[in-house]
């Protein structure tokens, strides 16, 4: 695994051997990710959210890039410890790391973001709620982009923010624009 592009462009980030709940996103499916993401965003401007952190390698990829602010939100010991350890190695000072539960923490988050990215366990049973939480919530800015990963057995077209959809193998990045007035 590495980052991609950016100030730490090439750093390679070597996980734990065993992660039993973690799926990295592939160099080839996180490039395409972030070119759609760097070709319609100031990411140096965005205030960030990882949900299902993992590995941290979107985060990590938002800070090499230029994102300022940026909330990581892991549950497993494991990865949250990876997590704080690699961001350290890389003198990322921008990270807040948040050890909870995905559902637990959009909860009782009373933040709003700019972007919010959601790689969730691909077998996770209520992957299908997490466009509605994240609406229902207002976690989102105006302008603001959900961005959830999943594969082919979802589909999120007929959903009111659905903006687009980007494909890379079996791995499908549904973006969710908030165009709503949040007056």
């Amino acid at each position: 695994m590495r980052i991609v592009a950016g100030e730490l462009g090439g750093r390679k980030i070597v996980p734990p051997s065993r992660m039993p709940y973690t799926r990295p996103t592939t160099d080839i499916a996180k490039e395409g990710l972030f070119n759609v993401i760097q070709n319609n965003l100031e990411i140096g401007q965005l205030k960030t959210l990882d949900l299902f952190g993992g590995t941290g390698s979107i985060s990590y990829e938002l800070a090499s890039r230029g994102a300022k602010h940026l909330t990581i939100v892991e549950k497993d010991e494991q990865m949250f410890s990876f997590i704080k350890k690699t961001a350290a190695d890389l003198k990322i000072n921008s990270f807040q790391p948040v050890k909870m539960d995905v559902f637990r923490f959009i909860n009782q988050c009373t933040e709003k973001f700019d972007f919010i990215f959601a790689g969730p366990p691909y077998a996770l049973q209520e992957i299908d709620d997490l466009p509605k939480l994240i609406f229902e919530k207002n976690l989102l800015n105006p302008s603001g982009w959900f961005i959830l990963e999943h594969t082919p057995r979802n589909d999120y077209k007929k959903f009111p923010f659905y903006k687009a959809e980007r494909k890379y193998g079996t791995t499908i990045f549904s973006i969710f624009i908030n165009n709503k007035d949040s007056r």
